[in-house]
């Protein structure tokens, strides 16, 4: 079925839906991995953007119960040279096409994603509409135009969940507050994660770290996590722009002063507002698992994850050291607190898809638990 991709600029390409007909628009971005598409697709951090898949042939391992970060498909559409509709994998369950049309979300294929890829480099990243429907470039460009810039949008109201649940290893399981107060189940330290559109992965490695999670929703606030009994606090990832999320920015700034706070991606961001810095869009974003980091503190280089279309500038920001930067642009990638027990990297060390070189952040923030906390 032949679908139009139109780009605010005029930008125009003609290729066919494998998921039927239909219309959808959002921020167009380009991913860089070879593998990991279902990853990308359940990741919350995508919602509001139609991703292009870089490599030629995607979907040929199929779609399958274990590489899912979220419970449901978050992107706006998904575009690729070519999609495999015949996957070959032991584990698979289902193909790509049957598994966007099951969550309601457009496929195109077709595309000269080498030519998409190369305007949104020069250009950045932009607003796009893609329809079955309408066959005239000119009025999808205009839609294009009339739809809202990701600068000032808050996204995490679209994939945060409205209350508190516990990790039980493969799915977020609902619990109660007894007038605020928590009944932690384990003996680790007590960690309150933030989910402003968190990757199930990263909760397995806390998990993992030995660590006893209630997970909350970002209107939870410092006297809430006070209240429960949480002894430090988890920042996730999520989409949108981050300066939009005000209030909680506030809130994060009443918690780096009263227990350890971690942060990861968006949460990375909020916490660099948070400790009197800002947060600038970038021209295309990062969005791959390909991106060389360098940790300033051991001297050590990583391959990493990375999903973000914001970086944080800590220009004047007292008592703050800058820990990891991004090899290719020399953007910030991490930082610490000199006085507070304050950790965060812009990069995804869960990765889910990508190389496990930056897991040890999760037993870096088990240290500084450990040093705080005395356990």
């Amino acid at each position: 079925m032949r679908a139009l991709l139109a780009l605010e600029d005029g930008f125009v390409l003609e290729g066919r839906s494998f998921t039927g007909p239909g219309e959808t628009g959002g921020e167009v971005i380009f991913n860089t991995g070879m593998t990991g598409y279902q990853e990308v697709l359940t990741d919350p951090s995508y919602a509001g953007q139609m991703v292009c898949m870089t490599y030629p042939l995607i979907g040929n391992y199929g779609v399958t119960r274990e590489d899912v970060e979220s419970g449901k498909v978050h992107v706006e559409a998904f575009i690729v040279k070519e999609c495999c509709k015949v996957p070959s994998n032991w584990r698979s369950v289902a193909s790509l096409p049957d598994y966007l049309k099951r969550n309601g979300i457009m496929g195109i294929e077709g595309i000269d994603t080498r030519a998409l890829t190369r305007h949104l480099r020069m250009h950045g990243a932009m607003r796009g509409i893609i329809s079955t429907a309408e066959t005239d470039p000119a009025a999808l460009v205009q839609r294009a135009k009339d739809l809202p810039s990701m600068e000032g949008q808050n996204l995490v109201v679209r994939v945060a969940p409205e209350s508190p649940y516990r990790w039980d290893g493969e799915r977020p399981q609902k619990v109660t507050l007894q007038d605020g107060v928590y009944a932690w189940p384990g003996k680790g330290p007590r960690v309150v994660v933030y989910d402003f559109g968190i990757k199930w992965n990263i909760l397995r490695l806390l998990a993992a770290e030995g660590l006893d999670l209630l997970v909350v929703p970002p209107s939870f606030t410092a006297q809430d996590v006070q209240r429960c009994g949480a002894e430090a606090v988890f920042l996730s990832n999520g989409p949108g722009d981050p300066a939009t999320l005000k209030a909680e920015i506030a809130e994060i700034a009443k918690l780096t002063d009263m227990m350890p706070v971690a942060g990861i991606c968006l949460g990375h961001q909020l916490l660099g507002h948070a400790l009197g810095g800002t947060t600038r869009k970038l021209k295309f974003g990062h969005h791959g698992c390909n991106s060389p980091v360098k940790d300033l503190t051991t001297g050590r280089i990583e391959v990493s994850s990375q999903n973000h279309g914001f970086c944080v500038e800590l220009d004047a920001v007292p008592d703050v050291r800058v820990t990891h930067v991004n090899l290719n642009d020399n953007t910030l990638e991490g930082f610490e607190h000199t006085v507070k027990p304050v950790i965060s990297v812009q990069h995804h060390p869960e990765a889910s898809p990508g190389p496990n070189d930056s897991h040890y952040f999760f037993g870096r923030f088990r240290k500084l638990l450990r040093e705080h906390l005395g356990k």
